[in-house]
This record gives C-alpha cells, structure tokens and sequence, in this order.
C-alpha cells in the first residue's frame, strides 16, 4: 500500500472539503443524461370501476393480482401462494423469456432466493457457481473474490440463462393450489374513488375480461405502461449493451465475472451454462452501430476486439461471425411512488438501475422479503386506504438495501467510463488500484456489490475513500500546483457522480429510515 504520510492526508482531505463546497455553489443542477417521460409513450392506463364485486370469469375470491411473472412476479406468486393467500397471476406471454440480462444472481440475492425457499429454482438448468469478479484495465488484472467465508458452502453467486430461471419459479408457483397463472394482456387498472379494484386485460383468444381484488401489484417489468399511475416516472438509458454467447471457450478465472475497463465503457463476460459465456459490450448513450447493415459487426471487430483478453478473442471473433448479436438499453429509474390504495409497484416497473453490478434481481428479491413481512399479519385486505397506509413503511423498509446497490451501480458505471477528463482518468486509475490493494479495500466495496452487506455508509465511505486514494497518489512525491488543482478537480467530480444519484434515491429514507414515520406503522 502506498504511504501518503499526515501532511498528504490532510492535505487531501482538506481540498475534498473545497471542492465539495464548490460543487454545491456552482453547480446548477443540469442533467447530463437524456430522459424518458414514460408519461409521453404510455397508453391510458386507468378505467373507471363498474362496481362489480367479481370478476367476469366467476373468481371473485382473489387476494392478490400479480400483473406480470417475470423475476419479481413469478416468486411474488410463490411467496405469497405458501402465505396461503389466493393469488392471480396475468402474464403476458408465458413462453420461456429470451433475454440477454437477468442472468447473474448475486450471493445477496441466493440468500434472498433461500429465504423464500426458492434456491432449488437454480438447479437443473445448468446454472454456474460464481465466486467474484475479475478486473482488466490496459493489461493489468485483479481478482476480487466475494467475502463468502462465514457463509454456508452453496452460498455464491448463480449465472444461468434468465428464461430458464424464470420458467422454474412459475413452475413452481403454479404447483400451489391457490396461485393461477394465466396469459393475457393487462390493459388498464380499474379505479373507483382513487382507490384500484382489479385489472382490465384481453386473454390469448382476444377475450376482454376484468379481474378484481383487494390488492394489485404491477410487476410488468422495465416497459411497464401501467407505473405512471402510480409513480413518477424518470427513466434515464445512459447506454446499451450489445450482448454475444460465446461457446466452448474458457474464461481466463474460472467462475468469475470478468470486467473489462474498455475504451469508451465496460465490456463484461460472464458463463450462462457449461459450454457458454455471455458477452455485453456496453455503448454509451441510445444509439448503437446498425446490426442489418454490418456496421455493428465492425465496430466490435476494430474497437472491441482489440481490448477483448487474448484468452477469449477468438471466440469473440467467431461469436461476432456467426451473427447473432442483440442489443438492450440499459435504464435506471429511481423510485418514486404515488402510494395509492389497492396497487403496489414493484420489481422493474418500480425501480431500475445501470445492469453493470448486476444488481437488480437482488434488489427484486429482498422487496419481496419486506412485503411478504409486512403483509404475513393481515389476513384482511380490503380495508385499501389503511392498508395503502401501512404498506408505506413498504417503501422506507426497502431503501438501505435497494439504494445502496442503485447508488453503487450507477457511480461504478460512471467511473468505469473511459473519459478525455484527466480528473475523472485519475479516478478511474485509482479504483482500479484501490480494489487492487486486496484486504478491506476490495473485500468492504465487493460486500456491497455483492449484495452481502449493502449498508449506504459504507458505500460512501469508500467512494470518497477511492477519491481521497487518487488524489494522495496526485500529491507524492511532491504537490505541484497542477497536481493539487487536479486532486481538487477529482474529489469535485467524485461528489458529482454520487451526490445526484443519492439525492434521487433519498437521503433521508436511505440513511435515517428510522426517522420516517411510515417506519413505525403497525398494521390496523
């Protein structure tokens, strides 16, 4: 480890503390993001409730509707089917998912996944053990490996195709006797009085029925057009991944994520199964090269390729040839609910982050936990204004976990980005050397990537930690004014990555939860 000594210390602390007070006063809010109103392209959402008290196919005793059954709908169903609620479940295409993400569970969320008693939803479909991260930067490489001593052998991180994964858990639900799934369409959610009844939806056949219960939960995932009723919605897409399966190649460390700081944004390799890897080249900004017209084909031949280990290059290579290359956009919106009586938002519908971390069925996942908590006293819903009221501790209770792996996805992303910025160079230098050090320098920031300890102080701590390295090494052996202005550049341009995300997510429910009211409500 390098020795900065007392004098450097300070001296890097103090220009922190002036560079962050010159961010707050100059900084004048602008965005350096595009974003969606998902306002503008949803279809109407709502319809007026009829007043029917059942539903149009004669199951007027349903608990809970679960529109969607992706991740967070299919062990929603499950879990709330084995708290022996009756649960219904529309989907709109029950035919294995085809996804290029979702594919990497984090230990933090297999624990989750034991906690629901789904971890056998893992097995069978040739899902891989992963037990860390391998980092390449202009030659170099680390190995982070997750902190996972105290835990039980099975516990690792799981990568498997995300369809298979999602068609064990609906397996799984439909075998309880009290959980339905059927396909359909949910068009609209039925409201009366400000309060949400149930669910319009068309069936396979084109059949227009309506379904009604005491609660909703809207799990329609990240294109969601039933969310603007029920949030505020602000999606950001800071880039896109073009996704490649490389087959019957070995990655350079067994079992381990590979991250590559590329030029312009990360390039990551992952095994979905024992004979293939996937590949995500992620592209900054909403435009990608043309796939038809053999543009995007070159781009990964002259720009990617290149920085591709030489272990997987030429599977890379045969991987482009062969032609089957998808893109995605990545998007991250906070939460932002409008807590209204009768419906819950959850999963991607409620809440996205950069996919980099892989993050997000961690986050789906340990929701679900809190709900199936909250929910397990009450065994009468329909009482919708008081139960919207107690499930507003819904929202607190989830914040330190969720906001830490948001906030830690969309700041990594942001460093992980190559950038002209000497500043935000020296930042991106000295995370790669900081996670490199080993010990509590790499074990505290992959506890928090890994969803094993995701407490936001933490996470804090060693982001500015990081800075605080980067502008250290700036200062020796001698702090020429160059280097000082660019320490003071470094720590100003740290606080402008992570202090609008945590702004977004929440200062107050994502450090002090327990000084939300809605943290102490008890169920009527």
């Amino acid at each position: 480890m390098v020795d900065l000594g007392l004098s450097g210390y300070l001296l890097a602390v103090v220009l922190g503390f002036v560079a962050v007070f010159c961010f707050f006063v100059q900084r004048n809010g602008g965005r350096s993001k595009s974003k969606i109103d998902d306002s503008v392209t949803s279809t109407t959402t709502t319809t007026v409730y009829s007043g029917e008290s059942r539903s149009k196919d004669g199951n007027g005793d349903i608990d809970i509707i679960i529109v969607g059954a992706g991740v967070a709908g299919a062990a929603l169903a499950h879990t709330l089917g084995k708290e022996g609620r009756r649960v219904k479940v529309i989907e709109r295409d029950l035919t294995e998912p085809d996804r290029i993400v979702g594919e990497l569970l984090q230990p933090g969320g297999y624990l989750k996944l034991q906690e629901l008693g789904l971890e056998d939803c893992v097995e069978k479909i040739d899902a891989q053990r992963v037990f860390g991260y391998a980092l390449f930067k202009d030659g170099k490489s680390t190995r982070l490996s997750y902190p996972l001593e105290k835990f039980h052998s099975d516990v690792s991180g799981r990568s498997f195709h995300n369809g298979r994964f999602i068609q064990r858990m609906r397996e799984k639900a439909a075998a309880l006797p009290n959980v339905k799934l059927e396909q359909g369409t949910v068009t609209s959610l039925l409201e009366e009085n400000g309060i949400i009844r149930g669910v319009q939806y068309k069936t396979k056949s084109g059949e227009e029925l309506k379904a009604y219960a005491p609660l909703t939960v809207v799990c329609d995932g990240c294109f969601s057009n039933l969310r603007r009723t029920l949030c505020d919605p602000k999606v950001e897409v800071p880039s896109c991944f073009v996704g490649l399966v490389l087959e019957n190649c070995q990655l350079p460390h067994e079992n381990h994520g590979h991250v590559i700081l590329a030029d312009p944004s990360p390039i990551l390799f992952y095994p979905i199964s024992s004979t293939e890897v996937r590949c995500l080249v992620d592209v900054p900004g909403q435009k990608v090269p043309s796939i038809s017209n053999g543009e995007m084909a070159k781009y990964l031949k002259s720009v990617v390729a290149p920085q591709v280990p030489p272990e997987i290059k030429d599977a890379f290579i045969a991987a482009i040839d062969k032609g089957n290359i998808r893109t995605m956009p990545n998007r991250s919106m906070p939460a932002a609910p409008h807590p209204t009586p009768g419906a819950l938002l959850m999963g991607d519908a409620f809440n996205m982050r950069h996919p980099l971390t892989g993050g997000g069925m961690t986050v789906a996942l340990s929701d679900i936990v809190v709900l199936r908590d909250l929910l397990k006293p009450l065994r009468d819903l329909n009482d919708a204004s008081t139960l919207c009221r107690y499930l507003e501790s819904f929202y607190t209770l989830r914040k330190p976990v969720a906001s830490t792996i948001n906030t830690l996805a969309g700041a990594l992303y942001k460093v992980f980005c190559a950038s002209p910025d000497q500043a935000r160079k020296e930042m991106r230098e000295a995370c790669f050397d900081y996670l490199s050090l080993g010990g509590v320098f790499s074990e505290g920031p992959v506890s928090l990537l890994s969803g094993l300890n995701p407490r936001p102080l933490s996470l804090v701590c060693h982001f500015f930690a990081v800075a605080i390295f980067g502008v250290g090494r700036l200062l020796l052996p001698f702090p020429s004014p160059k280097r000082i202005w660019i320490g003071a550049r470094l720590i100003s341009s740290a606080s402008a990555i992570i202090f609008p995300i945590i702004k977004a997510e929440g200062v107050r429910q994502m450090f002090f939860p327990a000084t939300v009211p809605a943290y102490y409500r008890k169920p009527s």
